[in-house]
Protein backbone atom coordinates (compact mmCIF):
# COMPACT_ATOMS: atom_id res chain seq x y z
CA UNK A 1 0.00 0.00 0.00
CA UNK A 2 2.77 2.55 1.09
CA UNK A 3 4.30 1.65 -2.73
CA UNK A 4 1.24 2.63 -4.40
CA UNK A 5 0.78 5.80 -2.53
CA UNK A 6 4.21 6.74 -3.35
CA UNK A 7 2.95 6.16 -7.02
CA UNK A 8 0.33 8.00 -6.80
CA UNK A 9 2.00 10.94 -5.34
CA UNK A 10 4.86 11.32 -8.11
CA UNK A 11 2.10 10.87 -10.68
CA UNK A 12 0.59 14.05 -8.92
CA UNK A 13 3.92 15.60 -8.93
CA UNK A 14 5.04 14.19 -12.77
CA UNK A 15 1.58 15.77 -14.56
CA UNK A 16 -1.33 17.23 -12.26
CA UNK A 17 0.97 20.11 -11.24
CA UNK A 18 2.22 21.34 -14.66
CA UNK A 19 -1.20 20.94 -15.52
CA UNK A 20 -2.19 23.14 -13.33
CA UNK A 21 0.89 25.70 -14.14
CA UNK A 22 -0.61 25.15 -18.06
CA UNK A 23 -4.25 26.11 -17.22
CA UNK A 24 -3.09 29.28 -14.80
CA UNK A 25 -1.09 30.98 -17.96
CA UNK A 26 -3.79 30.18 -20.41
CA UNK A 27 -6.55 31.85 -17.67
CA UNK A 28 -4.08 35.14 -17.13
CA UNK A 29 -3.81 35.25 -20.74
CA UNK A 30 -7.20 34.86 -21.45
CA UNK A 31 -8.01 38.05 -18.34
CA UNK A 32 -5.06 39.58 -20.51
CA UNK A 33 -6.79 39.40 -23.46
CA UNK A 34 -10.43 40.69 -22.30
CA UNK A 35 -8.52 43.29 -20.69
CA UNK A 36 -10.44 46.94 -21.06
CA UNK A 37 -8.90 48.92 -24.00
CA UNK A 38 -9.13 52.62 -23.73
CA UNK A 39 -7.81 54.99 -26.68
CA UNK A 40 -6.83 58.67 -25.32
CA UNK A 41 -5.65 61.89 -27.87
CA UNK A 42 -4.61 64.81 -26.58
CA UNK A 43 -6.05 68.01 -28.31
CA UNK A 44 -4.65 71.43 -26.56
CA UNK A 45 -4.92 73.80 -29.53
CA UNK A 46 -7.52 75.38 -31.85
CA UNK A 47 -10.85 73.79 -33.11
CA UNK A 48 -9.28 73.82 -36.88
CA UNK A 49 -8.96 71.36 -40.01
CA UNK A 50 -6.29 69.33 -38.77
CA UNK A 51 -7.62 68.80 -35.44
CA UNK A 52 -10.92 67.68 -37.39
CA UNK A 53 -8.88 65.00 -38.66
CA UNK A 54 -7.17 63.81 -35.77
CA UNK A 55 -9.66 63.40 -33.82
CA UNK A 56 -11.90 61.65 -36.58
CA UNK A 57 -8.75 59.05 -37.32
CA UNK A 58 -8.84 58.39 -33.92
CA UNK A 59 -12.05 57.40 -33.76
CA UNK A 60 -12.01 55.00 -36.76
CA UNK A 61 -9.03 53.65 -34.79
CA UNK A 62 -11.15 52.57 -32.15
CA UNK A 63 -13.61 51.56 -33.96
CA UNK A 64 -11.69 48.96 -35.72
CA UNK A 65 -9.75 47.86 -32.90
CA UNK A 66 -12.96 47.60 -30.74
CA UNK A 67 -11.66 49.97 -28.24
CA UNK A 68 -13.86 50.42 -24.59
CA UNK A 69 -13.60 54.24 -25.29
CA UNK A 70 -12.39 57.23 -26.22
CA UNK A 71 -10.72 59.50 -23.82
CA UNK A 72 -10.03 63.13 -24.96
CA UNK A 73 -8.10 65.63 -22.76
CA UNK A 74 -9.28 68.86 -24.20
CA UNK A 75 -7.81 72.28 -23.45
CA UNK A 76 -8.73 75.19 -26.16
CA UNK A 77 -10.31 78.64 -26.48
CA UNK A 78 -12.07 77.48 -29.11
CA UNK A 79 -12.39 77.31 -33.07
CA UNK A 80 -14.29 77.46 -36.34
CA UNK A 81 -17.71 76.04 -36.35
CA UNK A 82 -17.34 74.23 -39.33
CA UNK A 83 -14.42 71.94 -38.28
CA UNK A 84 -16.52 71.57 -35.00
CA UNK A 85 -19.95 70.38 -36.73
CA UNK A 86 -17.80 67.99 -38.65
CA UNK A 87 -16.02 66.77 -35.14
CA UNK A 88 -19.29 66.49 -33.35
CA UNK A 89 -20.99 64.71 -36.07
CA UNK A 90 -17.87 61.91 -35.61
CA UNK A 91 -18.68 62.07 -31.77
CA UNK A 92 -22.51 61.26 -32.05
CA UNK A 93 -21.73 59.07 -34.53
CA UNK A 94 -19.03 56.96 -32.84
CA UNK A 95 -19.86 53.29 -31.88
CA UNK A 96 -17.18 53.66 -29.29
CA UNK A 97 -18.44 55.66 -26.44
CA UNK A 98 -16.80 59.53 -26.32
CA UNK A 99 -15.16 60.65 -22.55
CA UNK A 100 -13.93 64.32 -22.94
CA UNK A 101 -12.20 65.75 -19.98
CA UNK A 102 -11.07 69.63 -19.38
CA UNK A 103 -7.50 68.75 -18.40
CA UNK A 104 -5.22 70.07 -16.85
CA UNK A 105 -5.42 72.25 -14.25
CA UNK A 106 -5.61 75.97 -15.93
CA UNK A 107 -6.70 74.73 -19.17
CA UNK A 108 -10.45 75.58 -20.62
CA UNK A 109 -13.23 74.41 -22.73
CA UNK A 110 -14.14 78.09 -24.43
CA UNK A 111 -16.54 78.46 -27.38
CA UNK A 112 -15.96 75.34 -29.86
CA UNK A 113 -14.91 73.31 -27.02
CA UNK A 114 -18.21 73.91 -24.52
CA UNK A 115 -19.87 72.29 -27.94
CA UNK A 116 -17.62 69.56 -27.86
CA UNK A 117 -17.80 68.77 -24.32
CA UNK A 118 -21.60 68.51 -24.32
CA UNK A 119 -21.65 65.80 -27.14
CA UNK A 120 -19.48 63.61 -25.18
CA UNK A 121 -20.95 60.58 -23.57
CA UNK A 122 -19.23 61.48 -20.79
CA UNK A 123 -18.17 65.16 -19.98
CA UNK A 124 -15.66 65.72 -16.95
CA UNK A 125 -13.19 68.44 -16.30
CA UNK A 126 -10.00 68.99 -13.75
CA UNK A 127 -10.58 71.19 -10.76
CA UNK A 128 -9.27 74.63 -12.28
CA UNK A 129 -11.17 74.52 -15.25
CA UNK A 130 -13.57 76.64 -16.95
CA UNK A 131 -16.03 76.56 -19.92
CA UNK A 132 -18.24 78.08 -21.83
CA UNK A 133 -18.29 81.23 -23.71
CA UNK A 134 -19.77 80.12 -26.77
CA UNK A 135 -21.49 82.90 -28.53
CA UNK A 136 -20.98 82.51 -32.71
CA UNK A 137 -18.92 85.18 -33.77
CA UNK A 138 -18.64 85.98 -37.34
CA UNK A 139 -15.16 86.25 -37.90
CA UNK A 140 -14.82 89.26 -35.54
CA UNK A 141 -17.01 91.87 -38.34
CA UNK A 142 -19.68 93.44 -36.71
CA UNK A 143 -22.80 91.60 -37.16
CA UNK A 144 -26.40 93.49 -38.00
CA UNK A 145 -28.84 92.20 -35.55
CA UNK A 146 -30.44 90.02 -38.28
CA UNK A 147 -27.41 88.24 -38.80
CA UNK A 148 -26.52 88.28 -35.21
CA UNK A 149 -30.33 86.98 -34.37
CA UNK A 150 -29.85 84.04 -37.27
CA UNK A 151 -26.28 82.85 -36.10
CA UNK A 152 -27.47 82.55 -32.72
CA UNK A 153 -30.54 80.91 -33.18
CA UNK A 154 -28.52 78.33 -34.98
CA UNK A 155 -25.96 77.61 -32.74
CA UNK A 156 -28.66 77.31 -30.37
CA UNK A 157 -30.79 74.92 -31.88
CA UNK A 158 -27.61 72.74 -32.92
CA UNK A 159 -26.75 72.80 -28.70
CA UNK A 160 -30.00 71.85 -28.20
CA UNK A 161 -29.89 69.18 -31.04
CA UNK A 162 -27.47 66.92 -28.98
CA UNK A 163 -27.40 68.47 -25.13
CA UNK A 164 -30.84 66.84 -24.65
CA UNK A 165 -29.88 63.56 -25.25
CA UNK A 166 -27.26 63.56 -23.60
CA UNK A 167 -29.49 64.21 -20.47
CA UNK A 168 -28.13 67.70 -19.56
CA UNK A 169 -29.01 70.68 -18.74
CA UNK A 170 -30.45 72.19 -22.22
CA UNK A 171 -31.48 75.79 -20.83
CA UNK A 172 -27.90 76.18 -19.13
CA UNK A 173 -26.33 74.82 -21.95
CA UNK A 174 -27.87 77.32 -24.12
CA UNK A 175 -26.94 80.42 -22.11
CA UNK A 176 -23.51 79.95 -22.74
CA UNK A 177 -24.47 80.41 -26.25
CA UNK A 178 -26.84 83.54 -26.09
CA UNK A 179 -25.21 84.72 -23.41
CA UNK A 180 -21.93 83.67 -23.62
CA UNK A 181 -22.37 82.39 -20.10
CA UNK A 182 -18.69 81.01 -18.51
CA UNK A 183 -18.30 78.03 -15.89
CA UNK A 184 -16.09 76.84 -13.51
CA UNK A 185 -15.83 73.10 -13.38
CA UNK A 186 -17.78 73.05 -10.17
CA UNK A 187 -20.48 75.65 -11.46
CA UNK A 188 -20.80 73.42 -14.51
CA UNK A 189 -21.44 70.21 -12.44
CA UNK A 190 -24.10 71.52 -9.98
CA UNK A 191 -26.10 72.80 -13.08
CA UNK A 192 -25.76 69.47 -14.75
CA UNK A 193 -23.57 70.49 -17.86
CA UNK A 194 -20.83 67.58 -17.17
CA UNK A 195 -20.76 64.36 -14.85
CA UNK A 196 -17.48 64.19 -13.19
CA UNK A 197 -14.93 66.33 -11.46
CA UNK A 198 -11.52 64.40 -11.36
CA UNK A 199 -7.89 65.46 -10.43
CA UNK A 200 -6.62 63.23 -13.00
CA UNK A 201 -6.91 60.16 -15.33
CA UNK A 202 -7.13 57.38 -12.91
CA UNK A 203 -9.39 59.08 -11.00
CA UNK A 204 -11.62 59.49 -13.61
CA UNK A 205 -11.49 56.37 -15.17
CA UNK A 206 -12.56 55.30 -11.77
CA UNK A 207 -15.33 57.27 -10.88
CA UNK A 208 -16.69 55.99 -14.22
CA UNK A 209 -16.40 52.20 -13.82
CA UNK A 210 -19.51 50.40 -13.80
CA UNK A 211 -21.78 53.75 -14.94
CA UNK A 212 -24.22 53.31 -17.07
CA UNK A 213 -24.69 56.09 -19.98
CA UNK A 214 -26.85 56.78 -22.77
CA UNK A 215 -26.13 56.67 -26.37
CA UNK A 216 -26.93 59.10 -28.38
CA UNK A 217 -29.32 56.44 -30.24
CA UNK A 218 -30.78 56.15 -26.77
CA UNK A 219 -29.41 52.38 -26.33
CA UNK A 220 -27.90 52.05 -22.74
CA UNK A 221 -23.98 51.26 -22.24
CA UNK A 222 -22.01 50.22 -18.73
CA UNK A 223 -18.62 51.23 -18.77
CA UNK A 224 -15.93 48.94 -17.65
CA UNK A 225 -12.37 51.05 -17.69
CA UNK A 226 -10.98 50.97 -13.91
CA UNK A 227 -7.86 48.94 -15.17
CA UNK A 228 -8.17 49.83 -18.84
CA UNK A 229 -4.88 49.62 -20.36
CA UNK A 230 -4.76 53.64 -21.59
CA UNK A 231 -2.98 53.61 -25.08
CA UNK A 232 -1.94 56.80 -26.78
CA UNK A 233 -2.94 58.13 -30.25
CA UNK A 234 -0.21 60.83 -31.40
CA UNK A 235 -0.23 63.06 -34.45
CA UNK A 236 1.25 61.71 -37.44
CA UNK A 237 4.10 63.69 -38.64
CA UNK A 238 2.04 65.26 -41.14
CA UNK A 239 -0.68 66.74 -38.86
CA UNK A 240 2.20 68.09 -36.75
CA UNK A 241 3.56 70.15 -39.59
CA UNK A 242 0.21 71.18 -40.41
CA UNK A 243 -1.22 71.85 -37.54
CA UNK A 244 1.65 74.35 -36.58
CA UNK A 245 1.50 75.93 -39.88
CA UNK A 246 -2.38 76.49 -39.01
CA UNK A 247 -1.26 79.26 -36.91
CA UNK A 248 -1.92 82.38 -38.68
CA UNK A 249 1.47 84.08 -37.14
CA UNK A 250 3.70 81.54 -38.93
CA UNK A 251 1.57 81.47 -42.02
CA UNK A 252 1.92 85.54 -42.82
CA UNK A 253 5.48 84.82 -41.25
CA UNK A 254 6.46 82.73 -43.88
CA UNK A 255 4.38 84.20 -46.68
CA UNK A 256 7.00 87.41 -46.30
CA UNK A 257 9.94 85.26 -46.38
CA UNK A 258 8.94 83.67 -49.44
CA UNK A 259 7.98 87.25 -50.82
CA UNK A 260 11.34 88.46 -50.02
CA UNK A 261 13.36 85.20 -50.88
CA UNK A 262 11.25 85.27 -54.46
CA UNK A 263 12.50 89.01 -54.67
CA UNK A 264 16.02 88.08 -54.27
CA UNK A 265 16.21 85.42 -56.90
CA UNK A 266 14.86 88.08 -59.32
CA UNK A 267 17.65 90.36 -58.30
CA UNK A 268 20.52 87.53 -58.79
CA UNK A 269 19.51 85.28 -61.57
CA UNK A 270 20.98 81.52 -60.80
CA UNK A 271 21.04 81.86 -57.38
CA UNK A 272 18.67 79.53 -56.98
CA UNK A 273 18.83 78.98 -53.11
CA UNK A 274 16.74 82.08 -52.57
CA UNK A 275 14.11 80.89 -55.30
CA UNK A 276 13.58 77.44 -54.01
CA UNK A 277 13.23 78.58 -49.88
CA UNK A 278 10.80 81.59 -51.26
CA UNK A 279 8.55 79.07 -53.70
CA UNK A 280 8.43 76.64 -50.68
CA UNK A 281 7.43 79.53 -48.26
CA UNK A 282 5.01 80.45 -50.24
CA UNK A 283 3.19 77.79 -51.35
CA UNK A 284 2.98 76.12 -47.44
CA UNK A 285 1.64 80.07 -46.59
CA UNK A 286 -1.03 79.17 -49.09
CA UNK A 287 -2.00 75.77 -48.17
CA UNK A 288 -2.35 77.30 -44.48
CA UNK A 289 -4.16 80.39 -45.46
CA UNK A 290 -6.44 78.12 -47.90
CA UNK A 291 -7.43 76.11 -44.61
CA UNK A 292 -7.60 79.37 -42.54
CA UNK A 293 -10.75 81.81 -42.52
CA UNK A 294 -8.73 84.33 -45.16
CA UNK A 295 -9.52 88.00 -45.64
CA UNK A 296 -9.03 89.25 -49.22
CA UNK A 297 -9.19 92.74 -47.70
CA UNK A 298 -5.88 91.78 -46.03
CA UNK A 299 -4.08 90.66 -48.88
CA UNK A 300 -5.07 93.01 -51.09
CA UNK A 301 -3.32 95.82 -48.70
CA UNK A 302 -0.22 93.64 -48.14
CA UNK A 303 0.39 93.18 -51.87
CA UNK A 304 -0.41 96.98 -51.96
CA UNK A 305 2.22 97.57 -49.55
CA UNK A 306 4.49 95.66 -52.14
CA UNK A 307 3.80 98.12 -54.80
CA UNK A 308 4.75 101.32 -52.06
CA UNK A 309 7.42 99.72 -51.38
CA UNK A 310 8.74 99.39 -55.26
CA UNK A 311 7.83 102.80 -55.97
CA UNK A 312 9.70 104.27 -53.14
CA UNK A 313 13.06 102.15 -54.43
CA UNK A 314 12.32 103.68 -57.65
CA UNK A 315 11.45 107.53 -57.02
CA UNK A 316 13.03 107.86 -53.46
CA UNK A 317 10.89 109.78 -51.88
CA UNK A 318 12.76 110.27 -48.90
CA UNK A 319 10.89 107.49 -46.70
CA UNK A 320 7.34 108.68 -47.56
CA UNK A 321 6.21 105.66 -49.35
CA UNK A 322 8.40 103.37 -47.14
CA UNK A 323 5.92 104.35 -43.90
CA UNK A 324 3.31 104.08 -46.33
CA UNK A 325 4.09 100.74 -47.25
CA UNK A 326 5.07 99.61 -43.81
CA UNK A 327 1.46 100.74 -42.61
CA UNK A 328 -0.47 99.17 -45.40
CA UNK A 329 1.71 95.99 -44.49
CA UNK A 330 1.15 95.61 -40.80
CA UNK A 331 -2.43 96.64 -40.82
CA UNK A 332 -2.90 93.53 -44.11
CA UNK A 333 -1.33 91.73 -41.84
CA UNK A 334 -4.15 92.01 -38.78
CA UNK A 335 -6.48 91.90 -41.36
CA UNK A 336 -5.22 88.72 -43.33
CA UNK A 337 -6.61 85.75 -41.11
CA UNK A 338 -10.35 86.79 -39.49
CA UNK A 339 -10.62 84.08 -36.87
CA UNK A 340 -13.60 84.16 -34.61
CA UNK A 341 -11.22 84.21 -31.65
CA UNK A 342 -8.13 85.63 -31.02
CA UNK A 343 -5.91 82.95 -31.06
CA UNK A 344 -6.58 82.35 -35.01
CA UNK A 345 -5.37 85.68 -35.87
CA UNK A 346 -2.56 87.44 -36.56
CA UNK A 347 -1.11 89.08 -33.20
CA UNK A 348 -0.27 92.70 -33.70
CA UNK A 349 3.40 92.37 -32.04
CA UNK A 350 3.85 89.79 -34.71
CA UNK A 351 2.81 92.17 -37.50
CA UNK A 352 5.00 94.82 -36.47
CA UNK A 353 8.02 92.43 -35.71
CA UNK A 354 7.71 91.43 -39.18
CA UNK A 355 6.83 94.03 -41.40
CA UNK A 356 9.21 96.79 -39.95
CA UNK A 357 12.55 94.63 -40.81
CA UNK A 358 10.81 93.14 -43.95
CA UNK A 359 10.13 97.22 -44.69
CA UNK A 360 13.97 97.78 -44.11
CA UNK A 361 15.62 95.13 -46.05
CA UNK A 362 13.28 95.71 -49.05
CA UNK A 363 13.90 98.96 -49.56
CA UNK A 364 17.72 98.30 -49.05
CA UNK A 365 17.57 95.67 -51.61
CA UNK A 366 15.62 97.26 -54.25
CA UNK A 367 17.60 100.67 -53.60
CA UNK A 368 20.71 98.84 -54.43
CA UNK A 369 19.41 97.07 -57.56
CA UNK A 370 18.30 100.04 -59.01
CA UNK A 371 21.58 101.50 -58.59
CA UNK A 372 22.95 98.89 -60.44
CA UNK A 373 21.37 99.54 -63.03
CA UNK A 374 21.98 103.26 -63.60
CA UNK A 375 25.97 102.31 -63.32
CA UNK A 376 27.82 101.97 -66.35
CA UNK A 377 28.20 98.63 -67.64
CA UNK A 378 31.97 97.24 -66.65
CA UNK A 379 32.28 94.00 -68.26
CA UNK A 380 31.86 92.70 -72.02
CA UNK A 381 32.38 94.65 -74.74
CA UNK A 382 30.42 97.67 -73.56
CA UNK A 383 32.60 98.01 -70.58
CA UNK A 384 35.22 98.99 -72.90
CA UNK A 385 33.64 101.95 -74.00
CA UNK A 386 35.41 105.09 -72.36
CA UNK A 387 38.29 103.48 -71.42
CA UNK A 388 41.89 105.00 -72.43
CA UNK A 389 43.96 102.93 -74.67
CA UNK A 390 47.72 103.74 -75.97
CA UNK A 391 47.96 103.63 -79.69
CA UNK A 392 50.44 100.74 -80.62
CA UNK A 393 50.28 101.19 -84.60
CA UNK A 394 49.67 104.99 -86.15
CA UNK A 395 46.04 105.86 -86.58
CA UNK A 396 45.77 106.72 -90.34
CA UNK A 397 42.83 106.61 -89.56
CA UNK A 398 43.05 102.87 -88.97
CA UNK A 399 46.07 101.29 -86.52
CA UNK A 400 45.87 99.19 -83.29
CA UNK A 401 45.44 100.27 -79.84
CA UNK A 402 46.18 98.56 -76.30
CA UNK A 403 43.62 98.60 -73.82
CA UNK A 404 42.70 96.86 -70.99
CA UNK A 405 45.54 93.91 -71.77
CA UNK A 406 44.63 93.20 -75.05
CA UNK A 407 45.45 94.84 -78.57
CA UNK A 408 42.23 96.24 -81.18
CA UNK A 409 42.18 97.21 -83.97
CA UNK A 410 40.70 100.88 -84.18
CA UNK A 411 39.63 103.56 -86.43
CA UNK A 412 40.59 107.20 -85.03
CA UNK A 413 38.88 110.35 -85.91
CA UNK A 414 41.85 112.25 -86.11
CA UNK A 415 45.12 111.14 -87.42
CA UNK A 416 47.48 109.32 -83.61
CA UNK A 417 51.09 108.48 -83.53
CA UNK A 418 52.53 105.55 -81.82
CA UNK A 419 52.37 106.15 -77.48
CA UNK A 420 49.72 108.63 -77.51
CA UNK A 421 46.61 108.25 -75.71
CA UNK A 422 43.00 108.17 -76.82
CA UNK A 423 39.67 107.16 -75.73
CA UNK A 424 38.05 104.71 -76.76
CA UNK A 425 34.08 105.51 -77.98
CA UNK A 426 32.73 102.74 -79.34
CA UNK A 427 32.68 99.13 -79.61
CA UNK A 428 31.87 97.90 -83.69
CA UNK A 429 32.10 94.60 -83.37
CA UNK A 430 35.96 93.40 -83.68
CA UNK A 431 36.97 97.03 -84.08
CA UNK A 432 37.26 100.16 -81.76
CA UNK A 433 36.08 103.81 -82.56
CA UNK A 434 38.98 105.76 -80.72
CA UNK A 435 39.26 110.04 -80.40
CA UNK A 436 42.13 112.25 -78.59
CA UNK A 437 42.30 112.93 -75.54
CA UNK A 438 40.68 116.35 -75.37
CA UNK A 439 38.85 116.16 -78.50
Amino acid sequence: MASIATGWQQAMKTKFLPACGILAVLLIGSAMGNASEVLKLVVADTINPITEEYIGRALDAARQNKDDAVLIELSTPGGLMDSTRNIISRILASPVPVILYVTPTGSRAASAGFFLLEAADVAAMSPGTNTGAAHPVLFGEKMDPVMKQKMENDAAAFMRSFVSKRLRNVEIAESAVRQSKSFTEQEALTQHLIDYIAKDENELLREIDGKTVKRFDGTPLTLHVTNARVTEFPMTLKQRILDYLMDPNIAFLLLVIGALAIYTEFHTPGAVIPGTIGFIAVLLAVFALHLLPTSYAGVALILGAFVLFALEAKFQTHGVLTIGATGLLILGALMLVDGPIPEMRVRLVTAIAVSVPFALITVFLMSMALRARRNKVATGAQGLVGQIAVVRAPLTPQGTVFVLGETWNAVGTAPAEIGARVRVRAVNGLQLEVEKIGE
